[in-house]
């Protein structure tokens, strides 16, 4: 279980635009309006599902949810969401093309998310090709699009955590599920036909509720927890890097309501087209992590230290943190959640109380 946890949270990296055609030539901004139908893919998942409830809280009803929802461990994600239509992923892009004019906005979140996949053939099919598909929907009805990029593009970091649009190429992310993310923002950079607004959004260490059918890829929040809970203590990889310490290791964890919030920004304002990281910007260690997590719990920090899986080790980050000046640039001025504020209300109000958002 650790090393999925590690395996997870090691993909993190760079990017940042240079302006396109459509950008330069980008018409009035039709502003979102709670009538609107607005369709998210991924829905019935971790981040989709939490934005469903989001634009709930803010008025839109109007919601085309897009996912497989046969996994019984998913339907809890969507109780208490109100939406107009519930249709299956594989359905969607006919029934898009059947209803021109219908989605005024247009969230894609769904993806093969699972980094230890090591079949390219799978994120190929789910996470380049349909994205396709979905981008060109967009593009020929005229729908603003906001995409789940991942920060699994910038593999170790050679190139930074700055999501410029002339890096992309030079990225080397280190499994096929960043690969997949990487080449579908190398192809959108280069179309000639795009949607009028467009953000690929490079999501870091997400946590918080609705994550709980992830299983083995759900946060290290999520597992420490349920570590902490049934045997006091934690255990976090020993550093083999003499650079860090024991559980020093830093990354950019965010909590999911600011990465919705962003989402929903995003969508509303619509800056300059192009790539934008997700994350706080303000990388933290592994032992600020779960030294909240024992906070919040009023319990005294247990962790132990165990030799990371040398399977994995050469490829192990020690360190990801998220250029977030694009956005700050493009108006964003929403407060991101603290580390251990988001980890106190996750652990407080959710998974304490075995809740939903």
């Amino acid at each position: 279980m650790m090393a999925d946890m590690a395996t997870l949270a090691m993909i993190q990296n760079m990017l940042h635009p240079v302006v396109t055609t459509d950008t330069a030539i980008k018409p009035e901004i039709r502003h979102m309006q709670t009538t609107d139908v607005i369709a998210i893919t991924g829905a019935a998942g971790f981040i989709g599902s939490y934005l469903a409830g989001l634009l709930n809280t803010a008025g839109y009803e109007q919601l085309i949810l897009v996912d497989d929802f046969s996994p019984p461990d998913k339907q809890k994600n969507l109780e208490g969401k109100k939406y107009l239509q519930l249709i299956h992923r594989d359905e969607f892009v006919s029934w898009a093309d059947a209803h021109p004019g219908t989605i005024k906005s247009m969230f894609h979140l769904g993806a093969r998310t699972d980094t230890t996949e090591m079949d390219y053939a799978i994120h190929k099919a789910l996470n380049l090709d349909y994205s396709k598909q979905v981008w060109e929907i967009c593009a020929r009805q005229r729908i603003p699009l906001v995409y789940a990029s991942s920060a699994a593009t910038y593999g170790n970091g050679e190139q930074g955590y700055t999501d410029r649009h002339d890096i992309v190429t030079q990225l080397q992310p280190l499994n096929p599920y960043g690969r997949s993310k990487n080449e579908f923002d190398i192809w959108a950079l280069g179309q000639p036909v795009s949607p009028p607004f467009w953000a690929g959004v490079k999501f870091f260490n997400v946590y918080g509720p609705n994550e709980y059918h992830k299983g083995r890829m759900a946060s290290v929040v999520f597992h420490a927890y349920r570590q902490i809970k049934e045997k006091g203590s934690v255990k976090l990889f020993r550093s083999h890097n003499p650079d860090y310490k024991d559980g020093e290791q830093i990354r950019d964890f965010i909590y999911v309501k600011d990465v919705c919030e962003i989402c929903y920004w995003l969508m509303v304002h619509q800056p300059a087209n192009g790539l934008y990281n997700v994350g706080t910007g303000q990388a933290r260690t592994f032992n600020d992590l779960v030294a909240a997590i024992f906070r919040t719990l009023n319990k005294p920090v247990q962790i132990e230290y165990i030799d990371t899986p040398a399977d994995i080790r050469d490829k192990y980050q020690y360190f990801t943190e998220a250029d977030m000046s694009k956005l700050l640039a493009a108006g964003y001025d929403k407060t991101i959640t603290s580390l251990e504020d988001g980890v106190s209300d996750y652990v407080s109000n959710y998974l304490e109380k075995d809740l939903y958002y």
